[in-house]
């Protein structure tokens, strides 16, 4: 059986890990607009974090925080189970894994791309809204390969774009 002093330190570990990940992505130039000439061929990509992606990322991480609470809740609860406790222990370390692959993918994107982008991964289907003028398939495919290199087994990849 799991300590509750082992316990908090894995939980508050994990958060500080998140919060960390999630602190060295963010720039200072998060909000004004990048443009980026790749080649003198190719047309300027103009990127800018809009509040349709702060939105979503707001709106996921008072989900997150919530299911967060009823976990660690359960967790703490004397009269739950073993198993209710370790049931609710690993969908939390589950749930702070997915997080940091999420902020991993977004911090991919945005270096290879130059594309501000949501992710939200849910099992196996990765879900992901950029923010770009630009609309075509090529970019969508391009995206999808370099997200599927990062996993051995084959993910339900979407990429849904967003002015």
């Amino acid at each position: 059986m799991i300590k509750k002093q082992n316990l908090w330190f894995i939980t508050l570990f994990s958060l500080i890990l998140v919060l960390s990940v999630y602190y060295l992505t963010m720039k200072d130039t998060k909000f004004e607009d990048l443009t980026i000439l790749k080649e003198t061929e190719k047309p300027t990509i103009n990127t800018v974090e809009n509040s349709y992606l702060v939105s979503l990322r707001v709106t996921d991480d008072e989900k997150l925080l919530k299911t967060m609470e009823d976990l660690q809740t359960t967790i703490n609860n004397s009269e739950a189970s073993v198993l209710e406790k370790n049931e609710a222990y690993e969908t939390l370390k589950e749930l702070n894994l997915n997080k940091g692959k999420e902020m991993e993918l977004e911090k991919l994107i945005k270096e290879k791309f130059n594309l501000n982008s949501y992710v939200k991964i849910v099992g196996d289907k990765i879900n992901i809204t950029v923010a770009s003028d630009e609309h075509s398939k090529e970019l969508a495919n391009n995206i999808i390969n370099e997200v599927q290199n990062k996993y051995e087994v084959q993910k339900y990849i979407t990429v849904k774009f967003k002015k």
